[in-house]
């Protein structure tokens, strides 16, 4: 355990006991919330200090602890008490009221924001209470209401703890109608918080804001980005996730200089991650009809697979199945899915092997003869055509499945021009 997070635990059992001495005691049991003390010690923690206990751990969460991970839950149960506890003087001090709503972007409980709200006296001061009400909207969901009170504050105003918090909220709410917008303000974020969470989440929307808006060079920089700093954060699973699946918006065929840099990019990452990505951007590539895509994706993961026999038999299944529509490569990928092994494969992959297999064999029989011509297989007589109701059953079964038909009409959608 590191220095930052025995810090930031011995400050929880701090917060927890309102004890001058309580850093000296062990952090490993936390109370259950109805065993906190009430009422309120006179030497508590302020909001500002219990708003940087939280911070301090989840910056730790961004840097891969998973044990920042698992005792966030336990600190906001505290933190949501005494934040509730808290005695009406303390909300004379404005720079309490906007830890509290840095508190609450964080994670913590609404329903203080809304005490303050019902509050009397003391009020919230005015420039402070739509930022109050606009940061309560948004976390109850109320998006309309929440733009209205919360883009037309100036994020440059605020503290930068509090500013990075709100253009990361800000950028949420606009990312629909103004993507640019929405993209400088998660550079904001990364500008005003570095090293934080709130780096981390910044970073991780403009990788996917870049690859909607088709800005490939920024999306590979930004992901680059990420792999090199936060590759261990928790998060960082399911950015792998989505980053596989965003590498499908490009089509390497057209572009293999972009797919030399998609590989220097992976570079940061150990080979078993790099492997993983490749597997999965390969079988979403499948799934968009992508065929050249999945075809280099999967040769990669096949050089990262050697001793894993399940990756390998997925890498061969994604290059077979990507190379059936090409009167060139039909014969080999036929033979490449007769000889994998299907109990290596999850379910999923056993019907694409099956979609796979059929989908080769209702390309011979399509009209044209040019691909069963170079095959040695003998084209029907158009008597003898049969139509999709009256296939054979293998291929009826298929054709049922709507995944199964989902891919066979992207492939062939994608390929035409080579399967005539």
């Amino acid at each position: 355990m590191n220095s930052l997070l025995k810090t930031a635990l011995a400050l929880v059992l701090t917060i927890a006991s309102g004890a001058a001495n309580a850093e000296s005691e062990q952090p490993s049991i936390v109370k259950p919330s109805h065993d906190l003390p009430r009422p309120q010690p006179a030497n508590a923690a302020s909001p500002v200090q219990m708003l940087r206990t939280l911070q301090l751990m989840q910056d730790q969460i961004a840097a891969g602890s998973t044990e920042a991970h698992m005792g966030q839950r336990g600190l906001l149960t505290i933190l949501d008490n005494r934040f509730m506890d808290l005695p009406p003087e303390v909300w004379t001090d404005g720079r309490n009221i906007r830890a509290t709503i840095a508190f609450v972007l964080s994670g913590g409980n609404p329903q203080i924001l809304r005490k303050l709200l019902e509050m009397g006296d003391p009020a919230i001061p005015i420039e402070d209470r739509s930022l109050v009400e606009g940061t309560l909207a948004y976390v109850e969901g109320r998006e309309e209401e929440a733009k209205g009170k919360l883009l037309s504050i100036d994020v440059r105003s605020l503290p930068p703890s509090l500013g990075a918090q709100l253009a990361l909220v800000q950028s949420a709410l606009v990312v629909r109608a103004d993507v640019k917008k929405s993209s400088d303000l998660l550079d904001f974020v990364r500008l005003q918080a570095p090293g934080t969470l709130l780096e981390e989440g910044a970073l991780r929307r403009q990788v996917f804001v870049a690859s909607q808006t088709g800005d490939m060079r920024k999306f590979l920089a930004l992901s680059s980005g990420y792999l090199r700093r936060y590759r261990h954060s928790i998060y960082a699973g399911n950015f792998r996730q989505r980053l596989a699946s965003a590498l499908t918006r490009i089509d390497f065929g057209k572009d293999s200089a972009l797919f030399d840099d998609v590989v220097e990019m992976l570079m940061d990452l150990e080979p078993d991650a790099r492997r993983e990505i490749y597997l999965m951007a390969a079988r979403s590539s499948i799934n968009q009809g992508q065929t050249h895509s999945a075809r280099m994706l999967a040769e990669k993961a096949k050089e990262l697979s050697e001793g894993d026999v399940a990756s390998t038999a997925r890498a061969k299944l994604y290059r077979a199945a990507a190379m059936i529509v090409s009167s060139e490569t039909i014969g080999m990928a036929v033979e490449d899915l007769k000889g994998i092994d299907r109990t290596k494969l999850t379910a999923g992959d056993a019907t694409l092997l099956d979609s796979a297999l059929s989908m080769a064999g209702h390309i011979r029989v399509m009209p044209g003869d040019k691909m069963a011509d170079n095959l040695g297989w003998t084209s029907p007589s158009p008597a003898s055509d049969v139509p999709k109701q009256q296939a054979p059953e293998q291929l009826q079964a298929v054709l049922k499945a709507q995944d199964a038909l989902s891919r066979i009409d992207k492939l062939i959608k994608n390929q035409a021009s080579t399967v005539q």
